[in-house]
C-alpha cells in the first residue's frame, strides 16, 4: 500500500504564495504518477496575518498551537518569509527561527549545482565544475542567541551576540556531513571556519579531526571562511562537501546560489534526520513583486524535490530534479531572473516536461 505523506504548507509573504503554489502542482503530479498519498495542511503564518491580528498591538506570529500542529507532519513546505511592514527581523525570527531552533533543524542542507554553463557568471566553468552540498549547522552561533546593548543610543553604546557552539550541535552537523561525503563519488570533505581569528571555533578543528577517524574512505580539507569565498569563485570544482558554522554558511550559500545561476534556482533543506523537517527556495520574500506573476519558482521546484527525498519517494524526487535539469538546459529558457517567464509558465513548462521525462 502507497505512503501517505503528511505535509504542512506555510506559504508566507510576498512571493511566497505565487511560488509554493507551482511547487505544489508539481508535488501533485508527483504523487499521481509514483503512487503515493500526500494530505496538505494550510498554515496562514506570516506578515499579513500578523497585521490582520493586531501586529504591534500584540498580533500573532505563530501560535503555540498551531506550532505544535506543524510538528506533527513529517515536513513543511515554506515559500518565504519577511515584509517592510513587520520589524525587521521579527517574523523571520518568529517563523524560520522558532522551526528551526525549537523543531532541532540542525543541518541546513544547500546544495549547488550548476545545470548549464550559460547560467554561472563564472568565466569558463561548466556543470562538472559546480556540483557541491554546503552542510550548514542551523541551530547554534550567532544567529539564535538574543542580543544585548548597553547605553543604547548612547554615545558609548556597546552592542554584544554571542557566537556560542556546543560539542554536541558541533559533533553532530560534522558527523551528517561525512555521511553525505561518503555518497558522493569524490568522498570530499571541506571543514570552513575562521578558527584562526575566532578561537571559539577551534572546537570545529578539533571535532572535525575527531569524527574523521572514523571515516578514513573520506578525503578531508580545510580552508577559512575568506580564502573558501575566494576559492568558491575561482576554483569551484574545488569543492565537492563542505561543512561550515550557521553565520558562515548563510554567506557562503548565497554566494554559491549565484555561481549556480542565481536565486531562483536554490533550495535549501532545514532537516533533523528521520523526522519534520522543512524545505523551502532560499530567496527572499521580494514584498514589490507581490502578485505580479513574474517570480522564478525554480527553487521551490527543487525544494519539492529536496522534500520528496526526506520523504522517501527518491523516485518522484529524480524525476522532478532530472525535469528541472532537462529544462535548464533546453533553449526554451531565455533567461532565470524574476520576468523572463512568468510564474505559472515556469510551473506549466515544468509539468510539461515531467510528463515527457515519465512517459518516457
Amino acid at each position: 500500500m502507497s505512503k501517505t505523506h503528511q505535509i504542512a504548507v506555510l506559504a508566507g509573504d510576498g512571493i511566497g504564495p505565487e511560488v509554493v503554489r507551482e511547487g505544489l502542482r508539481v508535488l501533485d503530479a508527483v504523487r499521481e504518477r509514483f503512487g503515493f498519498g500526500v494530505e496538505l495542511t494550510d498554515m496562514p503564518y506570516g506578515t499579513d496575518h500578523w497585521l490582520a491580528t493586531g501586529g504591534e498591538n500584540g498580533g500573532e506570529i505563530f501560535p503555540d498551537a498551531a506550532f505544535a500542529e506543524a510538528q506533527q507532519h513529517d515536513a513543511l513546505l515554506l515559500g518565504a518569509i519577511g515584509d517592510p511592514r513587520a520589524p525587521v527581523g521579527l517574523i523571520e525570527r518568529g517563523v524560520i527561527g522558532r522551526l528551526r531552533w525549537e523543531s532541532g533543524l540542525y543541518i541546513n542542507l544547500r546544495p549547488i549545482k550548476l545545470h548549464h554553463e550559460r547560467w554561472c557568471p563564472l568565466k569558463d566553468k561548466k556543470p562538472a565544475d559546480v556540483d557541491m552540498i554546503i552542510v550548514r549547522e542551523n541551530t547554534e552561533d550567532a544567529y539564535v542567541y538574543p542580543a544585548e546593548f548597553e547605553d543604547q543610543g548612547g554615545p558609548d553604546e556597546i552592542a554584544s551576540q554571542p557566537m556560542r557552539y556546543t560539542r554536541k550541535g558541533t559533533e553532530r552537523v560534522i558527523r551528517y556531513a561525512f555521511d553525505v561525503a561518503m555518497t558522493r563519488p569524490r568522498k570530499q570533505l571541506t571543514l570552513i571556519d575562521k578558527a584562526n581569528a575566532v578561537r571559539a571555533q577551534d572546537i570545529y578543528t578539533r571535532v572535525f579531526a575527531e569524527v574523521a577517524k572514523d571515516y578514513p574512505e573520506v578525503k578531508t580539507d580545510h580552508a577559512y571562511i575568506d580564502a573558501a569565498c575566494m576559492w568558491m569563485v575561482k576554483n569551484p570544482e574545488w569543492f565537492d562537501v563542505a561543512v561550515t558554522t550557521n553565520l558562515f554558511g548563510d554567506i557562503i550559500t548565497d554566494l554559491g546560489a549565484m555561481v549556480q545561476g542565481g536565486m531562483g534556482v536554490a533550495a535549501s533543506g532545514n532537516i533533523n534526520p528521520g523526522k519534520f523537517s522543512l524545505f523551502e527556495p532560499i530567496h527572499g520574500s521580494m514584498p514589490k513583486a507581490t502578485g505580479k506573476n513574474t517570480a522564478n519558482p525554480i527553487a521551490t521546484v527543487n525544494a519539492v524535490a529536496m522534500m520528496l527525498e526526506h520523504l522517501g519517494e527518491v523516485e518522484a524526487a529524480q524525476a522532478v530534479e532530472q525535469t528541472v535539469t532537462d529544462l535548464l538546459c533546453s533553449d526554451r529558457i531565455k533567461g532565470l531572473k524574476a520576468g523572463v517567464h512568468s510564474t505559472s509558465e515556469w510551473g506549466d513548462m515544468v509539468l510539461e516536461g515531467l510528463g515527457e521525462l515519465t512517459r518516457a
